[in-house]
């Protein structure tokens, strides 16, 4: 009784894995019939226009030359015209058109169409955009602006309080065309450098050389100025040893007349001496001290301050001699220790610091001007 069981339960597991593998037998069959039928589907779809190879089906090395065992060379003619398959520089597209060798050219062949499209017309006018427009110059606050008086608003603003003139005439419309080359233009009766110029102020250091090169490779002012675009040249010169202002600009006239001593610009220079000194020292350098060229005089003298035996005496003079102040002062009896000049007519040295350049401002320019009648 138990080996019939056994093989009774062995019949029903062999019934049931039959079964079973009739169910995937027909479960693979009915996937084989899908896949069938949609082949067919597509066949009767796409009946009457050519059959597109698929991705891995395509070739891209076929090109002229090629046969059936592969290309005749490496890479085919669709893939040397480019990414798109276009054809090669200097051929044929096939549609009655020429691809240029390059794109100059292209640009040789676009520019001549242009000149024979356009040949034999007549220049057309552009319309005037305001009154006046054509007249020749710039306008007034423009040249400001570009002068460093502001914005074009700002400068407008100038304008209509009356503050600019030109050639001598208070300008109160908006607009007013100028001839920055011809014209003198001021602000606040302050004459405007209209053109490109620049104006700098040099507290020079001792032992720089007054000189924009020096051949024998000491520092000179040049070296201050090496990344200015434009030359410049210094106003007058400094002993070796004397600090303190010396102006730089590329405005020669300017340069000129301030040095010259028909205009009588005056420079002011704190010396240190040793004293005791008398009390008409004062006096006799205003007087005249008599120097191997000829008198020298001060336009004023005062003691700044006392230390025991040690003064700082402040003189001022109009003359540009060479070493003027030094061999006065000698020649009075009081040798200089040191000596800086604090002001150039009316830029001052104030609280600049020894070998610092700074660009002058318009009003500083503008008072430098009119010291010498510009």
């Amino acid at each position: 009784m138990r080996s019939s069981s056994g093989r009774n339960s062995s019949g029903n597991n062999g019934g049931s894995r039959g079964g079973n593998s009739g169910g995937r037998g027909g479960s693979s069959g009915g996937r084989g019939n899908y896949r069938g039928a949609g082949n067919a589907r597509d066949d009767k779809q796409g009946a009457g226009r050519p059959k597109k190879p698929r991705p891995e089906e395509r070739r891209y090395d076929v090109g002229p030359g090629a046969t059936q065992d592969g290309p005749k060379s490496g890479r085919g003619a669709s893939a040397r015209g480019g990414a798109k398959g276009g054809p090669r520089q200097g051929q044929s597209t096939g549609r009655g058109r020429w691809a240029p060798a390059s794109s100059r050219e292209y640009d040789a062949r676009a520019e001549e169409r242009n000149r024979e499209r356009y040949a034999g017309k007549k220049d057309v006018k552009l319309p005037k955009t305001f009154p006046g427009a054509e007249q020749e110059g710039e306008r007034l606050q423009k040249v400001l602006a570009r002068a460093g008086y502001g914005s074009r608003r700002a400068c407008e603003e100038l304008i209509e309080q009356a503050r600019v003139e030109v050639n001598g005439e208070i300008v109160l419309e908006q607009g007013k065309r100028v001839d920055p080359e011809k014209d003198e233009v001021r602000v606040d009766g302050l004459t405007v450098a209209t053109q490109s110029y620049q104006f700098f102020s040099l507290n020079k250091p001792a032992g720089v050389v007054s000189t924009m090169e020096d051949p024998d490779g000491r520092q000179c002012l040049g070296d201050y100025v090496t990344n200015r675009e434009t030359r410049l040249f210094h106003v007058g010169r400094l002993d070796t040893e004397t600090e303190g202002v010396i102006l730089l600009t590329n405005h020669g006239e300017l340069a000129h007349r301030l040095t010259h001593p028909k205009y009588g610009v005056k420079k002011t220079y704190l010396a240190h001496i040793v004293g005791p000194i008398p009390r008409d020292l004062g006096k006799k350098l205003k007087d005249g001290i008599q120097l191997e060229d000829g008198y020298a005089r001060a336009d004023h003298f005062r003691v700044v301050e006392q230390t025991g035996k040690n003064y700082l005496v402040e003189v001022t003079l109009h003359e540009g001699r060479k070493h003027i102040v030094r061999r006065m002062l000698a020649e009075a009896g009081f040798p200089v220790d040191k000596l800086v000049r604090v002001a150039f007519g009316p830029i001052t040295l104030g609280d600049q610091k020894s070998g610092w350049l700074r660009r002058l401002s318009n009003t500083e320019v503008g008072m430098l001007m009119k010291e010498v009648d510009l």
